[in-house]
């Protein structure tokens, strides 16, 4: 199975790309895309659409992980990742994926056994659970790796 992890966000949109059979993984693709700061957000959001239509016509998963988010105290911020969820939820509905959403807890617990696991432990077992030589990067490329694991993980594909 083929699944795209999503590290949602404005500024920075994480996303990873694996293959899935019988409990082991290997890595397509993994990157970012990144947005200018300072640009209106429709049109931030309309590349993050695009990149992400590019990505899943390139790569043909079948299914989208995307993070959940979880209250944050900077409400900016919160509202801002929101948005780009969103998109990216689109993007996946758009291509024709199934969607799945999962909390950063549920991530953490799943990919390290921990559940307030710190980044540098998750993006260790991401590593391993690739075959990767080193950690992926950037780190939201990381975390969305993560997201893609998990839900092979959770579903037992």
């Amino acid at each position: 199975m083929r699944i795209i992890g999503i590290d949602p966000g404005t500024g920075i949109l994480g996303f990873g790309v694996i293959d899935a059979e019988n409990g082991k993984f290997s890595l397509v693709t993994a990157g970012v895309i990144k947005t200018p700061a300072h640009t209106p957000l429709d049109e931030r959001l309309e590349e993050i659409f695009d990149g992400l239509n590019q990505i899943i016509a390139e790569t043909k998963p079948i299914t989208m992980s995307i993070e959940k988010l979880f209250f944050a105290q900077n409400v900016t911020t919160a509202m801002s990742v929101s948005h780009a969820r969103g998109v990216a939820m689109l993007a996946g509905r758009k291509g024709g994926l199934a969607i799945a959403e999962y909390t950063p807890l549920q991530i953490k617990q799943t990919i390290t056994g921990y559940g307030k696991a710190d980044k540098k432990q998750m993006q260790e077992m991401v590593r391993i659970q690739l075959g990767l030589k080193y950690v992926p990067q950037p780190d939201d490329a990381a975390d969305a790796l993560a997201a893609a694991i998990t839900h092979s993980l959770m579903t037992r594909v």
